[in-house]
């Protein structure tokens, strides 16, 4: 069985790192380039980069403050924000990118993750997706969760896997910053859907969302920010419990 991993997500904003409510009230959660050395020495599996305005104000990410991560830590690092092109995503990877998560681009224009699974490998591009419920569906949602779409959201992820998608990062929005745990049932239906890792994120508060979320929907990854940005969970004293809960983890 392949390892259980946990990331840690950097939401990036004016060169510092921010984290809010359902994507809305931002306050300061530190300087990015620290938090990413910290999170390399606590054991994280993966770091997660995101440029969360750089679509919003059509920019491309801060590539200086990506190499100054880059240089911190010596886990797989994966960029996104304001990626629409190959020439961005080569950029990033020449900047110390692993792979480069791609949202709101993808679902405007979905021949881009084929272009960068050509150009790159399947391994290289995360979908990351956006979802709320409105009515009685899960939706996409674009530009850091501002703008729904009318896409249902299995049925882009469907189509995501099938243009190259190497890995999916789903977040629920109605769950995100609330703490009150993962969405495992709508987890669960994507996760059975697809044949490539599905990141968990949205919604994580404490020990046990992590225990539930593996254990009830079997995802490859789980993502959170602020309960390890305020030190509320320790990435050494969650893999010691999710170990306690026979959930395998690189140690």
């Amino acid at each position: 069985m392949l390892a259980k991993r946990i990331i840690p997500c950097l939401d990036v904003k004016d060169g510092r790192t921010v984290k809010g409510v359902n994507f809305v009230d931002l306050r300061d959660a530190g300087d990015p380039v620290e938090l990413a050395w910290n999170y390399s020495q606590q054991g994280a599996d993966e770091l997660v980069f995101l440029d969360i305005s750089a679509t919003v104000e059509k920019r491309k990410t801060l590539v200086e403050l990506v190499k100054a991560v880059a240089r911190q830590i010596n886990i797989p690092f994966t960029i996104g924000g304001g990626i629409t092109e190959i020439a961005d995503a080569d950029a990033l990877l020449n900047a110390g990118a692993d792979k480069i998560s791609i949202n709101s681009a993808a679902v405007r224009n979905p021949a881009l993750i084929d272009e960068l699974a050509k150009a790159f490998g399947v391994q290289f591009v995360i979908v990351a997706v956006d979802t709320r419920v409105m009515g009685d569906k899960n939706i996409v949602h674009l530009n850091g969760g501002r703008l729904p779409t009318e896409r249902q959201t299995l049925e882009w992820i469907l189509e995501a896997e099938s243009r190259g998608a190497g890995e999916i990062l789903l977040t629920s929005m109605d769950h995100d910053g609330t703490k009150a745990g993962f969405d495992n049932g709508f987890l669960t239906q994507v996760n059975n859907a697809v044949n490539i890792p599905v990141i968990a994120s949205g919604g994580a508060g404490s020990v046990q969302h992590f225990v539930d979320v593996f254990q009830q929907t079997n995802v490859d990854a789980a993502l959170a920010a602020s309960v390890f940005h305020y030190g509320e969970i320790l990435i050494p004293d969650l893999k010691t419990i999710l170990r306690e809960n026979n959930i395998e983890v690189r140690v």
